[in-house]
């Protein structure tokens, strides 16, 4: 992804947001590589999409990735979420919803993405409710082209039972960890973002 960090007017505020998401999909999913690392570090620091409750958080995730280097942002996203057997910090929504992985969360997930014509890419090794599959299949809604599953209210539903219910759960379980230096500030943009989302969300209703 090239250019990952639009600045935005009300005209593609919808494609700031679906850029948003595959963003954070990206950087969710595995450590950034050079070039999307690269594009963090020259982004401008006002927010990518309207709202001045993004601002600050923006600015911080900005400045945490040019204050550390791959080499130390590889080895703390391997420290939080990696390792053999149990991580530190799981990524998957039914481990917040449930309290344990592989759950009925994960098995209304797929029902839902059967509903809209999506499958799981079989040589990705995580299951469908880890974070950066959830929040691309958002950034899908947003942006595919088939307007009778890509529309607001496909978006509002899906949000509101895969995202919402655990996001902050999540984000607060990174901030927490005494290793967490980047991916603090990407939790706590993460917080911001779902927070602007679903105020979003409930203007719809």
């Amino acid at each position: 992804m090239s250019e990952p960090l639009p600045t935005t007017s009300a005209l593609d505020e919808e494609t700031a947001r679906a850029e948003i998401y595959g963003l954070l999909a990206q950087l969710y999913y595995a450590p950034p590589p050079a070039e999307l690392l690269s594009a963090l570090r020259v982004a401008a620091t006002e927010a990518p999409a309207q709202g001045a409750f993004l601002e600050e958080p923006w600015r911080l995730l900005v400045g945490a990735a040019r204050e550390f280097d791959q080499a130390a942002i590889s080895g703390e996203y391997d420290a939080l979420f990696g390792g053999v057997g149990k991580p530190e910090v799981y990524l998957f929504g039914s481990h917040y919803m449930s309290g344990f992985l592989n759950e009925k969360p994960l098995a209304r997930l797929r029902e839902t993405l059967a509903g809209l014509g999506l499958a799981r890419d079989e040589t990705m090794p995580e299951t469908e409710d880890h974070i950066a599959y959830v929040c691309e299949v958002m950034r899908y809604l947003i942006a595919g082209d088939d307007v009778a599953v890509a529309n607001l209210t496909r978006q509002s539903e899906f949000f509101a039972t895969h995202l919402l219910p655990w996001a902050n759960a999540l984000c607060d379980a990174i901030s927490a960890h005494p290793k967490a230096r980047f991916y603090a500030a990407l939790a706590g943009f993460t917080r911001a973002f779902i927070s602007v989302e679903a105020q979003g969300f409930d203007m719809m209703s």
